[in-house]
């Protein structure tokens, strides 16, 4: 015959209400931040091939703009290689002085196509185009702006430098922006 023993501890035969609140509360805190994390990843991981596109519309657009004349007048002026300042009279420009952004009868297109760098300044584009005009397919969803302004550089004086940024979005996920400077070489501009 058995005779329980009192002074045996008995074994538990399962968990508590406590241990399984805190063992809910310790896995949910750590699947929130691996979730956190994941979205976070995947976020800023745009697909590569959007991520090129927008870079070579950025490098392009940057590189149209950085291949145009800088001077003080507009380059169809006839002082243009002349003028040693941004004014019409004498050692000036002739009829036209370059300001910044385009004259109002250009536009970057044919048939009075931008001709120096300031003509940029606040072009924008929704659907890349080409120089002819002409949407190019598959780039559709993506927009490129353009901001111009005078920016010293090293020794040369804000007024014979321009910053050029080019911002090409395409939805959320793609965002690339491109700084470049030009630098004035009128000829009797003492650069």
């Amino acid at each position: 015959m058995f005779i329980p023993d009192k002074t045996i501890k008995r074994r538990q035969a399962g968990i508590s209400l406590v241990e399984l609140i805190m063992f809910i509360i310790i896995v949910s805190v750590g699947i929130a931040g691996i979730l956190s994390v994941m979205n976070v990843t995947t976020k800023s991981s745009a697909d590569p091939m959007q991520r090129k596109q927008a870079l070579s519309i950025a490098e392009s657009l940057l590189e149209e703009i950085q291949l145009q004349p800088f001077t003080y007048c507009d380059p169809t002026d006839a002082n243009v290689a002349t003028a040693t300042g941004a004014f019409v009279g004498p050692g000036g420009c002739d009829a036209v002085a370059e300001g910044s952004g385009a004259e109002l009868t250009q536009s970057r297109y044919p048939p009075d196509p931008f001709n120096n760098v300031n003509d940029y300044s606040g072009f924008s584009m929704a659907g890349i185009r080409g120089l002819d005009n002409v949407a190019i397919t598959g780039l559709e969803n993506y927009t490129a702006t353009v901001m111009i302004a005078n920016s010293a550089v090293g020794t040369v004086p804000a007024d014979a430098s321009l910053r050029i940024d080019v911002r090409v979005v395409s939805g959320a996920t793609v965002d690339v922006t491109l700084t470049g400077y030009r630098m004035r070489y009128a000829p009797n501009a003492g650069l």
